[in-house]
């Protein structure tokens, strides 16, 4: 069939049209094969245009579309669907992006500028003019979601997910779920304790008849693709049998020998290898740490309910989507960075607020009374020479209200704030106004001009360059000082690894686009939320946690999915199979099979991503992309280069 093709150039307001002469761009185009229709637009994204476009097709019998505008990041689905309203294959589509890749990039050059996005146009055409129609993969999908980490974020989105009515397991890799909420007492601007909410998402868990727990569990594999995922799950025993009664552990508690730092407190307490580590902790029943665990026998001659025969299981789980929300660690400083693991009166923010927690009428530490307090912001965030570039967004605003809480809990103490300017945004900035009232004193300071911590006669002493006295050198005595630490990812992210979640700079999962897709990865079928994917606030978290799970829904909901048709196909006549293809993919979307005797690759049509990279590796050329055969991009190549 004759193409018929439909081009519309888009100004974009002045993003494109002040760098490209755009009208040029138009009668440079409008007499290539297959043109029937060009025109320019102010915005192409506009519902007036898109209803225009929808009236060209009908009428003019369009059977092929370019729209040049901005990245098809952004709005390829959006005329994708402008295509289909008007009855046309929305694969009989292409997007030609002359705004990122020309304007953008050649602003300082409009002649140049102009002459490369008449390339690209003709580009976009030579391939619209091969274009065929495309039917979407159809394939079943498992109403069921593995929500992967039980800290808030994963506890909210698997009761958002079970009360849409899908089958959610929740898999927690420690003895207990809360993540790093369950750490905490009082909670910034709520006043809720961390163990307060932990109870309250964790009941709702608990009730919840489409909500599987699994506590010290971890995948291990993971095999299939979007709709159709198989994961294997080991599950580690606590070694305690579930109707154990509570004043019998007690006492296995108290005659355990074995004591270790306890992780719970930041290792400034020390725990049992048996352990629970608060009344409300959840699940309530106590685990034994078996890797400290020296199998003494002290705590089996006072509690019958101790069970050492218990063993590893394996679980084999099926779901149609992933939601990983697997959080994040405190920023553990370097041995050193400020005086941190060698002055003994210097810790982090987690660290002190524990040091409160375990307070009574007197703020003490090893001993001594605390009354003079530094806290040194940015340990571990927007680094000058590390590699965490980024604001922890949370820091400034947890560390302000331990400060006031440590201020009204104990009236002689005094709060010194080092810092390179203060953070609270939104609501949170009448914290900062409350700890000023308070007294409360900020230093501030250059970021390539950190403060310096140093023992002097015995005395620990924080001295700044004070920008705000016009770089006056200023001293505190301090009795102790707090690394305000900000946000890292999970030290062990193995299950990033695992499924192949791409990371960005900072090293925390990646989205695929921050304002668009927000939650989804490039892997089909897998969403992340909370502090796995950055350093985010409790209630930035669980909003996260809410689209994650309604993206996550949307999967399984249906039963079956459409899945892009634009993958590898294999010539079985040409492939001998040499596994290089298999090498190249990135997803593992290939496999043998066996065709009229010879082995051949298969492709998984489920995993491709049609990303390309098998392509250029196979030696016999038995691989061909479809809707971007070799003949597209022949033609295509053939329309960049320039006319003689």
């Amino acid at each position: 069939m004759k193409k018929k093709i439909g081009v519309y150039i888009c100004h974009c307001g002045g993003n494109i049209a002040d760098y490209v002469d755009v009208e040029r761009v138009r009668e440079a185009i409008k007499d290539e094969e297959g043109v029937a229709l060009a025109k320019t637009t102010m915005f192409a994204c506009a519902d007036s245009n898109q209803k225009e476009m929808v009236e060209d097709i009908k009428s003019q019998g369009l059977n092929g579309v370019v729209v040049a505008s901005c990245s098809p990041k952004l709005h390829l689905l959006t005329f994708r669907a402008v295509t289909e309203r008007a009855g046309l294959n929305k694969y009989n589509y292409v997007h030609a992006n002359i705004r990122e890749q020309v304007s953008w990039a050649h602003s300082d050059n409009k002649a140049g500028a102009t002459e490369k996005a008449i390339r690209i146009v003709r580009s976009a055409i030579a391939k619209a003019n091969c274009a065929g129609s495309l039917e979407p993969i159809e394939v079943k999908s498992t109403k069921a979601v593995a929500v992967i980490g039980a800290g808030v974020a994963g506890m909210r989105a698997a009761i958002e997910l079970a009360e849409a009515g899908a089958e959610v397991f929740l898999i927690e890799r420690e003895f207990f779920v809360g993540g790093r909420v369950a750490q905490w007492d009082n909670l910034c601007v709520s006043d809720e304790t961390g163990k307060d909410l932990v109870t309250r998402l964790y009941d709702r868990v608990m009730s919840h008849k489409h909500v599987t727990l699994f506590t010290g569990a971890e995948v291990v594999e993971n095999s299939g693709s979007v709709g159709n995922f198989n994961l294997k799950v080991k599950v580690t025993p606590r070694y305690i049998r579930l109707q154990c009664k509570k004043g019998e552990l007690q006492k296995a508690i108290d005659v355990c020998p074995v004591e270790v730092p306890d992780e719970f407190n930041f290792n400034i307490t020390t725990r049992k290898a048996i352990y629970h580590n608060y009344p409300s902790e959840y699940p309530q029943l106590p685990a034994i740490d078996m890797k400290n665990c020296t199998r003494c026998g002290e705590c089996e001659k006072v509690c019958s309910n101790i069970d050492f025969s218990q063993k590893t299981e394996y679980l084999n789980l099926k779901v149609g989507s992933i939601l990983l929300a697997t959080g994040f660690d405190p920023y553990e400083p370097k041995k050193g960075e400020f005086g941190y693991g060698e002055i003994d009166n210097v810790v982090t923010l987690p660290q002190f607020k524990r040091i409160v927690h375990y307070s009574g009428d007197k703020l003490t530490y090893k001993g001594k009374t605390i009354k003079h307090i530094a806290y040194i912001y940015c340990v571990g965030s927007r680094q000058v020479d590390g590699e965490n570039k980024y604001c922890s967004r949370y820091c400034c605003t947890s560390n302000i209200y331990t400060a006031i809480g440590v201020k009204k809990k104990f009236r002689d103490v005094y709060n010194y704030h080092f810092n390179r300017g203060i953070r609270t945004y939104g609501k949170q900035e009448v914290l900062y106004d409350e700890s000023s009232r308070l007294g409360d004193i900020y230093l501030q300071s250059f970021e390539h001009e950190p403060p310096l911590v140093e023992q002097k006669d015995g005395k620990t002493v924080v001295s700044i360059n004070d920008i705000l006295t016009t770089d006056k050198k200023l001293e505190v005595e301090a009795d102790l000082v707090v690394l305000v630490t900000g946000m890292v990812p999970r030290q062990d992210n193995s299950i990033g690894n695992l499924l192949k979640i791409p990371k960005g700079r900072d090293k925390f999962f990646n989205e695929i686009h921050m304002k668009l897709r927000p939650v989804e990865t490039v892997i089909d079928g897998i969403t992340i939320a909370g502090a796995s994917q950055g350093p985010k606030n409790i209630k930035e978290s669980i909003n996260s946690a809410l689209a994650a799970a309604t993206k996550s829904f949307s999967l399984v909901d249906a039963g079956k999915l459409a899945l892009e048709p634009t993958i590898v196909k294999v010539d079985e006549a040409l492939c001998e199979w040499c596994g290089k293809c298999d090498e190249a993919c990135p997803y593992s979307a290939f496999d043998k099979k066996e065709v009229d005797g010879k082995i051949v690759a298969r492709v998984n049509e489920t995993i491709c991503k049609g990303c390309g990279m098998c392509l250029p590796v196979c030696p016999v050329n038995a691989l061909n992309l479809v809707g971007s055969t070799d003949k597209e991009i022949e033609n295509m190549i053939d329309a960049l280069l320039p006319t003689v």
